[in-house]
């Protein structure tokens, strides 16, 4: 008998984790992990020179945080079903008190509150958190009420939804908030949505982004600036442009690059710009199709998924991961208003780079041959 059929037959918790994890989900992962750690050390350096800080800072910050994302991602992904919506219920319901807490006692950051300090530990950002336990747990409200038409799922719902998105915009952190109430809208459409509920909700949808271009300058000032570059402050975004033409199609080679030394979010929101740069639009097709590989594989893995639950939440955390990259790529662009959205796995952050491993471990885990670990012995 040979080792691999040894190793099919090992009954261990990490011999199931093999052999029922999605591999190419997990190569697509480490591949933009390693495309992180290539651009953190292209655009930091000028960054941490910037705020008079050593030339590593930030790339050795976003290196310590990669074991703890791995061990998280991989902690996660062994995870049942049963035991995801467990952690995801418990996650959600501390995120939205930290939020709170944010909310009362975080500092105020250029116009936003959205980083709790927890003493010895590094600052928080509980929104990003809060993310993917949302995704889930709605997920689970929207199923339950399918299964129990006693239970008021729906209802449930959307008084998360509401609660959520009040919290949020009292931040306020607009582009955060959308991401949610779309992710929420398509669990609730593929859950069975009434037809009448999908026009109201597309009308509420346009109402509110209407209501927060007169409500909130910021979101005023940005949308301005998109449509009109001569009304406002556009120096970012020009760089951004300018950094794309000047890389061409295969860049100006590593650590070339002259914009991210006048970039100031070059190492955060406009990394794609760092990657158009120096490694060229090669590179920037090559996530693009990595961010679109992961989310189109986590949606074939559910077509013929009976559990609904598994279907709902599997579809509203590729739908969030494929959203959040779609708007951080789209700004860097001028395709989009600009928006402070980090690019998964790729922008520098650890409160972003650790809730995106809570996320992808999740998807992973709902994702894993579940009859295989069944076979053997789940």
């Amino acid at each position: 008998m040979n080792a691999r059929t040894l190793t099919r037959l090992d009954t261990s918790t990490v011999g199931r984790w093999w052999w029922t994890i999605d591999k190419w989900m997990l190569a697509a992962v480490a591949s933009l992990l390693t495309i992180g750690i290539l651009l953190t050390l292209a655009a930091g350096p000028p960054a941490a020179e910037r705020i008079g800080v050593d030339a590593f800072h930030f790339v050795r910050k976003q290196a310590l945080f990669m074991p703890l994302v791995i061990f998280v991602m991989f902690t996660v992904s062994l995870l049942s079903a049963a035991w995801i919506r467990r952690v995801a219920a418990i996650g959600f319901a501390v995120m939205l008190l930290l939020m709170i807490a944010t909310l009362l006692l975080g500092d105020d950051i250029n116009g936003a509150r959205r980083w709790i300090d927890l003493g010895p530990l590094p600052a928080l950002q509980p929104s990003e958190f809060m993310k993917p336990f949302f995704a889930v747990v709605t997920a689970w409200m929207f199923a339950e009420q399918r299964m129990r038409e006693d239970f008021p799922g729906n209802l449930v719902a959307v008084i998360l939804l509401l609660f959520t998105t009040i919290l949020l915009l009292s931040q306020p952190d607009i582009g955060m908030t959308l991401v949610v109430t779309a992710v929420w809208c398509a669990q609730f459409f593929v859950a069975g949505l009434p037809i009448i509920w999908v026009i109201l909700f597309v009308v509420s949808g346009l109402g509110a982004v209407v209501g927060a271009y007169f409500t909130f300058p910021h979101v005023a000032s940005r949308v301005d600036r998109f449509l009109d570059p001569s009304s406002g402050d556009t120096y970012q975004v020009t760089q951004a442009m300018r950094a794309f033409q000047q890389g061409g199609w295969f860049g100006r080679g590593p650590g070339e690059g002259r914009v991210k030394e006048a970039l100031p979010d070059a190492h955060t929101d406009f990394i794609f710009a760092v990657a158009g740069e120096e490694f060229g639009v090669f590179l920037c097709l090559l996530v693009v199709a990595l961010f679109a590989f992961l989310v189109i594989r986590a949606l074939m893995k559910v077509t013929r998924e009976e559990n609904l639950f598994v279907l709902l939440a599997v579809g509203g955390l590729a739908v969030q991961f494929g959203l959040q990259a779609m708007i951080n790529m789209a700004s860097s662009l001028h395709m989009m208003p600009t928006k402070g959205m980090t690019l998964p796995f790729i922008s520098y952050g650890g409160s972003s780079l650790l809730a995106l491993g809570v996320g992808m471990g999740m998807l992973l885990a709902l994702t894993r041959r579940r009859r295989d670990m069944e076979g053997l012995g789940s």
